[in-house]
């Protein structure tokens, strides 16, 4: 009896010993599953805590299911909208031998945007519309659903190699920005499996994660709007001049690296004030839009098409040399002539053109080439494109030249138009190796601010200028500074000709008012005359703080000290010295010596201590020939 039931008992405990062994696999499969669930969410959550591009989110999407769930193959496709109607796209995959066979089976076959069209009745239609998650066993129609193109054959022995037993259809809705209700149809995640069932486990998960993803692409679609957003001009939704500027250097470097060229097209709107003040901004804007449309269905998909500015515009052509991108730029033209605009008819645009490696190897000097060829373009007539030609250098004085003939041109500033005439005439006519030509630029100078100014000396401009350099030198300046410092002195007092001239002649003091007005002269010249001129940006900063003293008490920002350019601080100096050595309707000039001990006496107040010192001595023997 004792031994009988020892038996039962030790039959009892191998029983239950195998029932406990097959408990615990089970509870390990289960606790592996769910740790696979953790690792995949976690990924998920990584993604969507990163500004990472919308892309890399789904390609995390797609491979963190295949590893950590162990399916066949997944994919995430999108739903797209075009002329011809809506189809779906496939934006990811995973790496899998279904992917391999079907790219295998045909090289032309990318499965990655690979176009599907649109059936209501097919899977992926079905799951956005009821918006629930698909599945089905009938692997072989689905598959081929998706690669028409292929035989049923072959999609037959791909199915069997792969041991795809059935698919799973996960709708994805992107959220909205406001309230983050899914309401936007965006796509499906669709999974192919081993298994032919889906257990009500893999159900729930795939609900979870499929609002998981919805997440995830909502706040990458964010990153990727306010990506967008920050490289793109918001009137025209061309690339911004920040953006055009990196990826023109990241070019040039390529191509030097390469010896491959490319090629930039400089282009500007003709007569947008015209526009403007004809039929109102409003116009103008349909007219800036109008250019940025051609510029988008022209351009190549490696093409930068970007908004520099105003009615300024650059295209940057990797690859192409002077003779295709002459033909392209030919091409924008008669695109842009040949679009009708509602009441204000035909609009045209005057091009240049200008070619890395062939006209320069220096970015700066090309995009000072092409602006030349642009200004070219206007002066000889408007509504045509030029090639520029080759120069070894663009110097101090072709650089203000241009900047001469963009504000005439395009008339950011009110001059009378036989003056407007005389000036483009000069400016034109003259070749920066010509040794008239610094005379051409100041004499046009002088001119202008004559033009407001009828008190002011034919000759200053040049005296000005000569002394700043001699001012400039003994301050130790580099070369580049001292060009720099050129230009500036040509450009600083423009904002000047916004201000009525009864001001510069008044023989009593200024009210508070006027003292005001005249304050916001160099904020006029350096923002609203000067910044749409992309040449001479590096310019501005001068000219906007020529009037700001040493001590912090100047105008417009109070800067002080070292913070203000020297550039701007000998500006400054020239400035006051010729100011006092000059008659004034409401004072005589002083002499030299009353002259510079004003001059001292600001010391540590309007201008460095240093400055005044390499100052004294060269006025007190300075000879303007």
């Amino acid at each position: 009896m004792d031994n009988n039931i020892s038996s039962i008992s030790a039959m009892d405990v191998y029983k239950r010993n195998i029932e406990l062994e097959n408990e615990i696999k089970s509870k390990t499969e289960e606790l592996n599953k769910a740790n696979n669930t953790m690792l995949t969410m976690s990924s998920i959550w990584e993604m969507m805590n990163s500004s990472e591009p919308l892309a890399n989110v789904m390609d995390t999407i797609v491979n963190s299911l295949q590893d950590h769930m162990g399916y066949v193959n997944t994919l995430v496709l999108t739903k797209e909208l075009d002329e011809n109607g809506s189809y779906f796209i496939v934006k990811s995959h995973s790496e899998s031998e279904i992917v391999k066979k079907f790219e295998e089976k045909d090289p032309l076959i990318k499965v990655k945007d690979y176009h599907i069209q649109y059936n209501e009745n097919f899977i992926l239609a079905n799951a956005l519309k009821e918006r629930k998650i698909q599945s089905s066993t009938d692997i072989k129609n689905i598959l081929h659903g998706l690669m028409s193109t292929l035989s049923y054959e072959f999609v037959q022995e791909v199915v069997r190699a792969t041991k795809s037993q059935s698919v799973i259809v996960v709708p994805i809705y992107r959220k909205q920005h406001e309230s983050f209700k899914a309401d936007q149809e965006f796509g499906c995640l669709m999974v192919f499996s081993s298994r032919s069932d889906v257990t009500p486990k893999e159900m729930n998960f795939l609900t979870v994660f499929a609002n998981q993803i919805e997440l995830a692409v909502t706040i990458a679609a964010l990153f990727e709007e306010v990506r967008k957003q920050a490289v793109t001009d918001p009137l025209t939704g061309l690339y911004n001049r920040r953006y055009f500027e990196e990826n023109i250097n990241r070019e040039a470097e390529r191509a030097l690296r390469l010896g491959q060229p490319f090629s930039l097209v400089s282009l500007d709107l003709d007569h947008l004030k015209t526009i403007n003040d004809t039929y109102g901004h409003q116009y103008g804007d349909v007219a800036i839009k109008t250019i940025s449309d051609v510029l988008k269905q022209k351009a190549r998909s490696i093409d930068i098409p970007a908004r520099i500015g105003g009615e300024e515009f650059n295209v940057l052509l990797p690859g192409v040399d002077s003779c295709g991108a002459m033909m392209a730029a030919e091409r924008i033209r008669a695109a842009i002539e040949a679009t009708p605009l509602e009441k204000i008819g035909n609009v045209t645009a005057s091009i240049g053109v200008a070619t890395f490696l062939e006209h320069s190897r220096n970015v700066f000097e090309l995009t000072e080439l092409a602006d030349q060829a642009m200004y070219q373009a206007k002066i000889n007539g408007r509504n045509q494109v030029k090639l520029t030609k080759k120069t070894k250098e663009v110097n101090w004085q072709r650089i203000a030249i241009n900047a001469f003939l963009d504000i005439i041109s395009k008339q950011r500033v009110q001059i009378p138009e036989e003056i407007a005439g005389d000036i483009t005439t000069r400016l034109s006519s003259v070749s920066t190796q010509d040794k008239e030509a610094k005379e051409v630029i100041y004499s046009v100078v002088d001119i202008i601010t004559q033009s407001y100014n009828s008190t002011y000396q034919s000759g200053f401009t040049k005296s000005k200028l000569m002394l700043a350099v001699k001012l400039a030198k003994a301050m130790q300046m580099k070369n580049n500074e001292i060009d720099k410092l050129k230009i500036a002195i040509l450009l600083y007092d423009i904002g000047n000709i916004m201000i009525p001239e009864k001001i510069f002649k008044k023989e009593d003091a200024l009210t508070e008012e006027e003292k005001e007005l005249i304050k916001t002269h160099p904020v006029i010249a350096a923002r609203d005359i000067l910044k749409p001129i992309s040449s001479i940006q590096d310019i501005i900063p001068i000219i906007e703080k020529h009037h700001e003293n040493w001590d912090g008490s100047g105008y417009p920002g109070k800067a002080s000290g070292k913070d203000i350019p020297l550039a701007s601080q000998i500006i400054l100096l020239v400035d006051a010295y010729y100011a006092l050595t000059q008659d004034r309707p409401y004072r005589k000039a002083f002499d030299i010596d009353k002259t510079v001990d004003i001059i001292q006496q600001g010391a540590g107040i309007k201008w460095s201590q240093e400055l005044v010192d390499k100052f004294v001595p060269l006025v007190k023997h300075y000879d303007a020939d």
